[in-house]
């Protein structure tokens, strides 16, 4: 079963980006569409977006879409979440897993492998 493990984050002031990394264990990662998620304190795990298995179709969380990106390497195995003009409401634990299902997903239910997640921290 895929196992991913995130990095890349950090603290970033206001407007500033970043780039996190998802790097899986198997190589049937490729065969699976992953999402991102981030939970911030008190609060429960949002859905940030999604990318199919090869790459072809993104999905986006209204709060994120224009600013963050996602890509994947099935090549390395890895999946990338690109964050632009970031906010200090984006500051959280971000997370990535992959998908049980073969078509776009928001809940956290429908995804597995999760990571211990990266923690993101945008200061005013």
């Amino acid at each position: 079963q895929v196992q991913l493990v995130e990095s890349g984050g950090g603290l970033v002031q206001a407007g500033g980006s970043l780039r996190l990394s998802c790097a899986a264990s198997e190589r049937t990662f490729a065969t699976k569409a992953m999402g991102w998620f981030r939970q911030a304190p008190g609060k429960e795990r949002e859905f940030v977006g999604c990318i199919s298995s090869r790459g072809t179709f993104t999905y986006y969380a209204d709060s994120v879409k224009g600013r963050f990106t996602i890509s994947r390497d099935n090549a390395k195995n890895t999946g990338y979440l690109q964050m632009n003009t970031l906010k200090p409401e984006d500051t959280a634990v971000y997370f990535c897993a992959a998908s049980v299902k073969s078509y776009y997903t928001r809940l956290p239910t429908d995804y597995y492998g999760w990571g211990q997640g990266t923690q993101v921290t945008v200061s005013n």
